[in-house]
């Protein structure tokens, strides 16, 4: 019997590429997996799976919202048409197994497929396991997580430390630096730094950035930022005219980002590090401090006590980043302690140990 596979979840990046690496992982070791993803309607996942060559279905569904308490009026009937929804698509899919990455669309498809008795898996990116799949645990056959520690959310006989799945077209890159750089149109000559703030966008990054432009010039530097959608049409406003900026909402092509960039400016999330550690790249990172439990708090504390990146509170981002970011542009010797300290921490290969224990268990 062939597998016929659904990978559930969604809303960021950082849960959309794991993702796609796992599914890609699955098909390389057996061919013949049948794979559907399921995620939320209005989402990036909705574009993105299909952009990986992958069909997808989209539920009526909507997460908490903390900021508007109004706006979660509909929340109970989504939820109810969410669960028709999966119901339907489980009938008609036939699911051999399912798989939950993160984010509110994987709570209605793993929650029905246990009840079906349906094999389920969950992928836990984070130090800090999120609500839904600390309840989904408890049915899971295998959890798989990013760190040790992992005890005090699942059940310890079911985890596994897989680390975090990292894209193959970032992971298994050869471009050179020439190369990447010609692709943003950029001066090979010049020292590059890339801003990623996450598939959404930085605010504080941004208006970081926004403020200190000029000073990238100043200190014969260039940049590759990537706004996100919120300030997309102002970042790319404050770009014209300047040879240095390449400014867009979003990095298609993350491999040409990183093959360019001699530093980095990220949020600390688990997605986010698994790259940074698997490209060797000296990072100054911001965490988000909204982030469950502030997780990516201690993310990035976690690399800053191994000597293996920076960091700058959010709240202190406008007046302390870009100061930061120059220092260490002009110390070699530390951005080379950075560099091989993070790449000490990556793991390259998690994708295949997770497609490889669900394919032994289903």
């Amino acid at each position: 019997m062939t597998n016929r596979i659904i990978i559930a979840g969604g809303g960021t990046g950082g849960h959309i590429f794991p993702a796609i690496a796992i599914a890609n992982a699955i098909l390389k070791l057996q061919p013949q997996t049948t794979i559907l993803f399921v995620g939320a309607k209005g989402k990036m996942e909705m574009e993105k799976i299909p952009q990986a060559g992958f069909k997808i279905e989209g539920l009526d569904i909507a997460g908490f919202n903390r900021s508007s308490l109004i706006k979660n009026i509909g929340l109970p009937f989504k939820l109810i048409k969410s669960f028709f929804q999966v119901r339907r698509i489980l009938k008609i899919f036939k699911p051999t197994a399912v798989i939950g990455v993160g984010g509110y669309s994987s709570f209605p498809v793993l929650r029905l497929a246990q009840a079906k008795g349906i094999p389920s898996f969950i992928h836990e990116s984070n130090s800090f396991a999120g609500k839904s799949n600390i309840m989904l645990g408890k049915k899971a056959i295998r959890i798989f997580v990013a760190s040790d520690g992992m005890e005090k959310f699942f059940p310890a006989e079911k985890i596994l430390v897989s680390g975090n799945p990292v894209r193959a077209s970032i992971s298994k890159s050869t471009l050179s630096r020439e190369d990447a750089i010609k692709f943003f149109g950029l001066d090979p000559i010049r020292k590059t730094i890339l801003s990623v703030g996450g598939s959404l966008g930085a605010k504080s990054i941004n208006e970081a950035l926004d403020k200190n432009l000029e000073v990238f010039e100043e200190n014969n530097l260039q940049l590759i930022w990537q706004t996100g959608i919120p300030y997309a049409a102002k970042g790319k406003e404050r770009a014209t005219g300047k040879s240095n900026i390449w400014a867009n909402d979003f990095i298609n092509q993350m491999e040409y980002a990183y093959a360019a960039a001699d530093l980095v400016i990220s949020r600390s999330g688990a997605m986010a590090i698994a790259e940074l550690c698997v490209m060797k790249k000296a990072a100054v990172f911001v965490p988000f401090p909204y982030a469950a439990e502030d997780h990516q708090t201690v993310n990035a504390q976690n690399l800053v006590n191994k000597n293996a990146g920076i960091m700058i509170k959010d709240s202190e981002a406008l007046e302390l980043l870009i100061p930061s970011v120059i220092i260490l542009s002009k110390d070699e010797n530390k951005q080379a302690t950075l560099k091989d300290n993070i790449g000490k921490l990556a793991i390259s290969n998690a994708d295949e140990v997770i497609a490889a224990e669900i394919l032994k268990l289903i």
